[in-house]
């Protein structure tokens, strides 16, 4: 038994006070209208409907019945309105996860989306881990590098970033310039915590082959303004993303300006995928479809002029 359909012919059946003029308010046939009824009555254990040749009436029990259902299928309208208007309009609470590397570039997305949108709350989570289960932690969303290769999730690229070898004029005035990767394990490189290098780094040379060389230094830091900072003063070798964000944000390109200069320059990094994931594609409401928007025409403010 389909219980709402038949709760619904009861309904309208008691409204009008005839099974036929209910069949055509519902265009169904009268026999299914009397079958859909007589099965919510064999459920119940209870007669709903006084039935004559001429008129349909409520027993007492009935009665009853009927204003709580009437009472409980307005509350189910109101809650499909409800959610209606979630999906078409941007409002309650954003739940998104990004691991503790990427928010200085989510903070920005943030604040544009709580300004340009009143009725979302955002619920911002970091963590040292790339990813975590955004269904079992209850989370809409996750912006992040790795994309789980087994995963039901959705996934929409959102940037690749390539990285950079740097560091400032004063560092070399001290320091012999690095010739290839293994070179960094003389040098003093600034480590980001949660980078997805960690003490890791990655090189490729001319045929494709990829070196990597252990580093360490004097710093490991969340920072991102630190390793800029400390780099800019002739501290260290940074492995960085340039010129982008950061460098925007100070109104300053580094490497065009010679404030920093590229090392080991026959060598690139692999590129870093940025992804949101998020579980639904279809019917997605409307707080995550425009965040993810948002992040997209922020991260397109990004891309070098071609």
């Amino acid at each position: 038994m389909d219980r709402l359909a038949s709760i619904t012919a009861f309904l309208r059946v008691a409204e009008i006070g005839s099974f036929t003029a209910a069949a055509r308010r519902l265009n169904l046939s009268t026999t299914r209208v009397s079958e859909q009824v007589q099965a919510l009555e064999h459920a119940l254990g209870v007669r709903l409907l006084y039935r004559t040749t001429r008129r349909v009436s409520l027993t007492e029990v009935g009665h009853e019945y009927y204003e709580r259902c009437s009472q409980a299928v307005l509350d189910l309208d109101e809650a499909d309105r409800f959610a209606g208007a979630l999906q078409a309009t941007p409002r309650g609470r954003l739940r998104v996860y990004c691991p503790n590397s990427l928010d200085p570039f989510i903070a920005p997305v943030v604040r544009d989306f709580l300004q340009q949108n009143a009725e979302v709350s955002i619920d911002l989570r970091t963590g040292g881990l790339p990813l975590i289960d955004l269904v079992e932690e209850g989370f809409d969303l996750a912006i992040s590098y790795v994309s789980p290769p087994d995963s039901t999730l959705v996934r929409r690229q959102l940037a690749t970033w390539h990285f950079v070898l740097c560091c400032a004029p004063a560092y070399l005035e001290n320091h012999p310039a690095p010739q290839n990767p293994s070179d960094l394990a003389r040098h003093n490189c600034l480590l980001h915590a949660h980078s997805i290098f960690g003490h890791e780094w990655p090189f490729i040379d001319g045929a494709g082959n990829t070196v990597t060389v252990r580093v360490s230094g004097n710093l490991v830091t969340t920072s991102i303004e630190t390793l800029r900072a400390v780099t800019l003063a002739g501290g260290g070798i940074w492995l960085a993303r340039p010129p982008m964000t950061l460098a925007r944000e100070v109104g300053l390109d580094l490497l065009a300006s010679g404030a920093l200069v590229s090392l080991l320059r026959d060598y690139s990094t692999p590129e870093l995928e940025v992804v949101a994931l998020y579980p639904h594609r279809r019917y997605m409401s409307a707080k995550v479809r425009t965040f993810i928007d948002t992040i997209v025409d922020r991260f397109a403010e990004e891309r070098p002029a071609a």
